[in-house]
């Protein structure tokens, strides 16, 4: 472990967490986001070569949002990693047909081939060296990934922390001498899209065992903002970092959000066939929204869109008197996630968009579209007086 990783580990000083929610290509959009922040810190703090693994300690995501949270801890910048989805997106998001399932390995399809490169190239390693794993010196933050553990049937938020119970080297099954390309994978593991990722613990003794991991979206955290606060604060997690407005940033970025409307849905619609294809959608969306929600109540929400009619924004003018809820602000907190609704790229001037071409995870033919949706959100709402006193910190 990095003497970098160690200072950050500690509960003493301020504490910024970013969290980053799954959505296949659509990750493109958070990408825009965070380009556009890590723009503005640039600027602000004089470091024209700052990469948000310099300004971050705890960065988190599930699915697409796992690809981007590894790239960031691995040092990458935001150019690289916009670069990355726009030239291989096309490649690596296709739902994969039957055929394709059938071909590929489970380490040569197209996604686990990038990643592999891509991330090792990152953290400094020439072509043809061993893969870097989780616990890698060379990873600039805390990394949690979400997965899910098929096999056991629960989700699995993993991460690089030292103290962590699974993460102790004299375990033969220690989390960290597992490779990051291949977790990062499991993460992205959308059943129909891509082949699940089989990872075999204690490789080489007698304990040998293995688990199947598919995507972590398939969890309640797909939005993983709250599992993270819970990681850095819960103490079985052993790293006890300490909250407050003055301590603790949490910056959430989502992958779009639009309600799947039907309004001209009718009961005897809702077969087996209806609900295989909605009931999946409709409970992600749901814990993806609530975990939004939780967030607000328990930290200072300082920017975020309606959640809905009866709800609102719950952000909190700087001179408000009362609270949102009835106990203490636990953090700082800010919700980046555009509203993909046709009102919504209206409203950020891009009515020649169609909506549905950027609200599902494998519209890898609208790559350009996508991307400019978050270059458009970024402009009009990314700021970084949302981010204050902890934007003046300098990495």
């Amino acid at each position: 472990m990095s003497e970098r990783l160690k200072t950050r580990i500690e509960p003493s000083g301020l504490k910024t967490i970013l969290a980053c929610d799954g959505g296949g290509i659509l990750g493109l959009m958070s990408a825009e986001i965070l380009a556009k922040l890590e723009a503005d810190l640039r600027a602000q703090l004089g470091k024209p070569e700052l990469v948000l693994g310099d300004w971050f300690d705890f960065v988190c995501g599930t699915s697409t949002g796992a690809i981007i949270a590894a790239c960031i801890s691995a040092g990458m910048s935001m150019d690289k990693i916009r670069a990355f989805y726009v030239s291989s997106g096309q490649q690596m998001f296709d739902k994969a047909s039957v055929f394709k399932r059938l071909r590929y390995s489970y380490d040569d399809e197209p996604l686990a081939a990038k990643l592999r490169a891509e991330l090792n190239r990152a953290l400094g390693y020439s072509d043809g060296a061993p893969p870097a794993t989780l616990g890698d010196a060379g990873l600039r933050t805390l990394l949690m990934m979400v997965l899910r553990n098929h096999t056991t049937d629960s989700p699995w938020p993993i991460w690089n922390n030292p103290k962590a119970k699974y993460n102790q080297r004299d375990r033969k099954d220690c989390n960290l001498n597992l490779p990051l390309w291949q977790l990062v994978r499991a993460s992205t593991a959308a059943p129909t899209f891509f082949p699940p990722e089989v990872v075999i613990f204690a490789p080489g003794t007698p304990s040998e065992y293995q688990f199947i991991f598919v995507d972590g979206g398939v969890t309640t955290y797909n939005n993983p903002a709250f599992l993270a606060f819970q990681m850095a604060t819960a103490a079985p997690y052993k790293l006890n970092w300490s909250t407050g407005t003055d301590k603790l940033l949490i910056v959430s970025v989502g992958t779009g959000c639009a309600a799947f409307a039907r309004p001209n849905l009718q009961a005897d619609d809702l077969w087996l066939g209806d609900h295989a294809k909605n009931v999946p959608r409709a409970l992600m969306n749901a814990a993806c929204a609530g975990w939004d929600m939780a967030c607000r109540m328990l930290g200072d929400c300082r920017f975020g869109a309606s959640i809905d009619r009866e709800i609102g924004d719950m952000v909190l003018a700087a001179d408000a008197k009362a609270s949102n809820w009835t106990g203490a602000k636990q953090f700082t907190y800010v919700r980046y996630d555009p509203d993909v609704s046709q009102t919504g790229l209206d409203t950020l001037g891009l009515g020649n968009v169609q909506a549905e071409n950027v609200q599902v995870m494998d519209s890898v033919k609208h790559i350009a579209d996508i991307q400019r949706v978050g270059e458009a959100f970024a402009q009009k709402h990314v700021s970084l007086s949302h981010l204050h006193p902890f934007s003046q910190t300098s990495a």
